[in-house]
């Protein structure tokens, strides 16, 4: 059994989870493994994945596991996986590991552009958030709700960077989280609503808390206590290909301002 951690800019895809007719990130993968004979259509022995990421969410440290042959190394994996997603390191791992129950920790960071500062407000809240309380009212989910949550909160220039991190996160309970942190931070709500939000009565509506757009989130960590082995190649590969997409984002934001400020 190995494990790989994955890196992926999560724009092009309608989530990690494989889904029918629309392109995902784990389609992709099995798509790849297809390609490369290490299967023939179906899901590999052993399959797991750390997480199943919204559309538009990215990932520094997504994690598959599945009984793979020696010879499958990251950059293997890499030649036949488009651009968007990179394998870079590997692990061997017990046969009986489990990608998505064996994590200890999962580690969210969101990139909230907040420019009119606010943060004293916004880390109130950050507070209030913090520690196990059952989070109902900010995930779909019917069940599981109940998670010990941390969030530190740090100011990068024009950004406000929320990192978040548990055993397991509820279906958009981070982007719901950061989206009630911005709405205390600017003033539209009281903290106050935190506590009505933790309660148990239900909100819904325009009572309730919206997610965060899911751009600004990536995966960037999850604990295993393994070991992971960097591949230098599939390492210069993944950095290689972000760095024309961080340059074509940059200039792609030039051409916005010039729009913008030519009307």
């Amino acid at each position: 059994m190995r494990a790989y951690r994955i890196a992926y800019d999560g724009q092009p895809y309608h989530g990690f989870q494989r889904q029918p007719d629309v392109e995902t990130v784990e389609g992709e993968l099995l798509a790849t493994l297809d390609r490369l004979g290490v299967t023939a259509g179906d899901v590999p022995a052993g399959y797991a994945a750390a997480g199943r990421t919204d559309a538009g969410v990215s990932a520094l440290a997504q994690t598959v596991a599945f009984e793979a042959p020696e010879w499958l190394s990251p950059a293997a994996f890499n030649s036949e996986l488009p651009a968007s997603v990179r394998v870079w390191a590997s692990a061997d791992v017990p046969d009986d590991f489990h990608a998505t129950h064996d994590a200890r920790e999962r580690e969210y960071v969101y990139y909230l552009y907040a420019p009119e500062r606010h943060d004293d407000r916004a880390r109130r809240a950050a507070d209030a958030l913090s520690g196990e309380h059952d989070f109902h009212n900010l995930t779909p989910d019917d069940s599981g709700t109940v998670r010990a949550l941390s969030i530190d909160l740090t100011r990068e220039g024009e950004f406000l960077v929320c990192r978040l991190r548990a055993g397991g996160f509820c279906r958009q309970l981070v982007r719901r989280v950061v989206g009630l942190v911005d709405e205390i931070r600017r003033g539209d709500a009281p903290l106050s609503k935190v506590d009505r939000v933790l309660g148990s009565k239900p909100i819904d509506g325009a009572a309730g808390v919206g997610p965060a757009s899911p751009t600004p989130l990536v995966l960037v960590a999850v604990d295993y206590g393994v070991e992971f082995s960097v591949d230098a190649d599939a390492r210069e590969s993944t950095r290689s290909v972000f760095t024309d997409r961080l340059v074509e984002r940059l200039a792609g934001a030039r051409v916005v301002g010039a729009i913008r400020d030519g009307i």
